[in-house]
């Protein structure tokens, strides 16, 4: 088994290629199919024909917030929140960006009105994260006063259509500060026509992040730890899986959160809670068979997942020829399909 180190999966992106606004139609955007040796271009519309009746579409159902809050602190200055969970008792976890923190027990005075008081650290005292009490529902707030959390790498503010586009069709449960970017691209004529195929659908839940988009600053990749996120899997998907495997069907997963979300589930046998799972090559898969996915940063935690699921070298690539023909990269970008290697040889 190769040592691989976090220098393995850079690679040259042309600044240009990072797609700043997503596609006209989210159907519109291209598909690269990568489940060949060789590649071939699509358009994401192409999808229900690559897949056959009694294979099991895994979607991530969760609801991004306008998780990103902006006040100051009494003494004037400026800071920006980006909530990256809600606990009970209107309080949340934050990321919090400011020139000086402020002490505990700070009430910062938001803007819409609203006061966010300083309790503390998260996870433990030494956490990176901060608790604060909002002073009224936080999912409430957010929707009011709160910002698009749009990814780091998008470099205009967030517009009503960043508000609508970045969101699926069926997103349902709120909790997320990113995207489950690969099931941007589904839209009610696509899910109509795979529903005609015969292909079925199901859904779990992982609240993703703003982790999902830190790089990897060890060279060693065994000695990065990955950030928290809340996943479920429902008991209805658990029996689709069931049932498709009983059948022969293939589960194929949309996005990497929903690979994190089932073999999580499948290594811990546990349904729902937290999940820091690190997938790199040489990882077994348990349940997942396909994968719709976006492009993804270098050095990141999920161009290791994409190529511990479809082979390194097959990876490399596939992104060497996206770059190559001009597909538009991250959260807006466009897509690729991948079978898993041991089912390809790739």
């Amino acid at each position: 088994m190769r040592n691989f180190t976090v220098g393995d999966f850079d690679f040259a992106l042309p600044p240009e290629l990072i797609a700043q606004h997503p596609a006209t139609e989210r159907s519109g955007s291209r598909l690269l199919d990568g489940a060949h040796q060789q590649p071939v271009d699509r358009t994401f519309r192409d999808l229900p024909s690559l897949l056959q009746a009694g294979d099991l579409l895994v979607f991530n159902d969760t609801k991004v917030v306008k998780a990103r809050l902006f006040g100051e602190k009494p003494t004037g200055g400026k800071l920006e929140l980006l909530v990256e969970r809600v606990l009970q008792g209107n309080e949340v976890v934050a990321h919090m960006k400011v020139s000086k923190k402020p002490q505990p027990g700070t009430a910062l005075q938001m803007t819409g009105g609203f006061t966010a008081t300083l309790t503390g650290r998260w996870p433990n005292d030494d956490g990176p994260l901060f608790r604060f009490a909002f002073s009224d529902d936080p999912y409430l707030l957010m929707e009011q006063h709160g910002h698009v959390p749009l990814p780091p790498y998008i470099e205009h503010g967030d517009t009503d259509d960043d508000a609508a586009r970045y969101q699926t069709v069926f997103a349902k449960n709120p909790g997320a500060v990113a995207a489950p970017t690969a099931a941007l691209h589904f839209d009610e004529a696509v899910l109509a026509a795979l529903e005609a195929r015969d292909v079925q659908r199901a859904s779990v839940t992982l609240h993703v992040g703003a982790g999902t988009f830190q790089p990897v600053k060890v060279d060693n990749i065994a000695d990065h730890h990955m950030h928290s996120e809340w996943y479920d899997v429902p008991p209805a998907t658990q029996q689709a899986i069931a049932r498709t495997r009983g059948q022969g069907g293939r589960i194929v997963a949309v996005g990497t959160t929903t690979v994190r979300t089932l073999e999580s589930w499948a290594a811990t046998g546990e349904a729902r809670g937290d999940t820091s799972i690190f997938i790199t090559p040489g990882f077994q898969f348990r349940v997942v068979d396909r994968l719709i996915t976006n492009f993804h940063l270098p050095r990141s935690t999920l161009m290791m997942l994409v190529s511990a699921f479809a082979g390194y070298d097959h990876i490399m690539s596939l992104y060497r020829h996206a770059i190559e023909a001009r597909y538009r990269f991250f959260s807006y970008g466009d897509a690729m399909l991948l079978d898993r290697t041991d089912l390809t040889g790739a």
